[in-house]
C-alpha cells in the first residue's frame, strides 16, 4: 500500500520537499533543505545496467568493468545487488552538484578504484537529484543523473570515466550548471562513442527514472543497509554500515572498509 501511494503521488507531481543531512563527519555539516526536481516527462523504462537503480562496477583482470544489467520495466521495483562475501562491497548515493560528493570523489575514490581494480572491492554508484533547485531553474541534477544513466545504458564500459568528469567539470550551487550540449561533448571525451548518446542526453530521456530511483532513494528502506533512506548525499556505505567519517580522510576510510570488510577484503591500504 505504501509502494503504491508513492507511485500515485509521483504520478501527481514530480516535485517533493525533503530536508537533507549533509553526511561525512565534516566540521559544520548542516541540515539544508533540497528538493527532488523532477520531469514533465512520464516514467519510463529505467536504463540498462541499472538494474538495483545504481551502477555497480567489479575487477576484471586489472580493469573495471560495469556490470551488465537488463532494463527495469516500466514501474518495475529495483532488484538489490546481492552482496559478495569475497569483497568489501561500497555503494554510494551522489548527486552530481553535491560539493561533498565532490570532495568524497577527489580524495577517497583513487583509492576505492584500485581496491575495485584489484579485486578486494565493489563499487555500486547510484546517482540521484536531490539539489536541482540550486541550478538556478535548470534542473541539473536531474539532467546530470539523467546523462549518466544515458551512457550507463548506450556505453556502459565509459560510465566511470564519465562520472569521474562529471565530478572534475562539476559547476558551483547557485549556477546553471553545464548545458545538454557540454554534457554530450564530456560523455563523448570519456569514450561514450555510441551514436544514440547524444540524443538520449538532449531528450533527457531518462529523467524520469531519475525522479523515481530518486524518490526510492530518499522513502524506501536502502538495500543490504539498516537505513530506512537517503537524507542527504553523499550517503556512503560499506557492507552494510554507513560511513560518518571525513570526507576527505583516505586513511580513515581505509580504516573503516577494513573495519567493516573483515574477512571480506582483507589489505585495505590507505594508498
Amino acid at each position: 500500500m505504501a509502494r503504491e501511494q508513492a507511485r500515485a503521488r509521483r504520478r501527481r507531481t514530480r516535485t517533493l520537499g525533503i530536508a537533507a543531512v549533509v553526511v561525512g563527519g565534516l566540521a559544520g555539516a548542516a541540515v539544508v533543505a533540497v528538493s527532488v526536481a523532477g520531469s514533465d516527462q512520464p516514467a519510463g523504462p529505467g536504463p540498462r545496467n541499472t538494474a538495483s537503480d545504481g551502477v555497480l562496477l567489479r575487477g576484471s583482470h586489472g580493469a573495471i568493468v560495469t556490470v551488465r544489467t537488463p532494463a527495469l520495466p516500466d514501474g518495475g521495483a529495483p532488484i538489490p545487488t546481492a552482496q559478495d562475501p569475497a569483497t568489501t562491497d561500497i555503494t554510494v548515493y551522489a548527486d552530481y552538484l553535491c560539493p561533498y560528493c565532490n570532495q568524497f570523489e577527489a580524495d577517497q575514490m583513487p583509492q576505492i578504484r584500485q581496491w575495485v581494480r584489484d579485486g578486494t572491492a565493489t563499487l555500486e554508484l547510484h546517482p540521484i537529484a536531490l539539489l536541482d533547485r540550486m541550478s538556478r531553474g535548470s534542473d541539473y541534477s536531474t539532467r546530470s543523473a539523467a546523462a549518466a544513466a544515458c551512457v550507463a545504458d548506450h556505453d556502459p564500459d565509459a560510465f566511470l570515466a564519465f562520472d569521474t568528469s562529471l565530478r572534475a567539470h562539476q559547476p558551483s550551487e547557485g549556477t546553471r550548471g553545464l548545458t545538454d550540449d557540454r554534457l554530450v561533448a564530456l560523455a563523448e571525451q570519456a569514450g561514450a562513442t555510441d551514436d544514440d548518446v547524444a540524443g538520449c542526453i538532449t531528450r533527457r530521456e531518462f529523467a524520469g527514472w531519475v525522479a523515481d530511483a530518486t524518490d526510492r532513494a530518499v522513502h524506501d528502506a536502502v538495500p543490504n543497509s539498516s537505513l530506512r533512506g537517503i537524507t542527504g548525499t553523499p550517503t556512503v556505505i560499506v557492507d552494510g554500515a554507513q560511513y560518518d567519517g571525513s570526507l576527505t580522510d583516505a586513511a580513515a576510510f581505509a580504516a573503516f572498509a577494513r573495519q567493516h570488510g573483515d574477512g571480506h577484503g582483507h589489505g585495505h591500504g590507505s594508498s
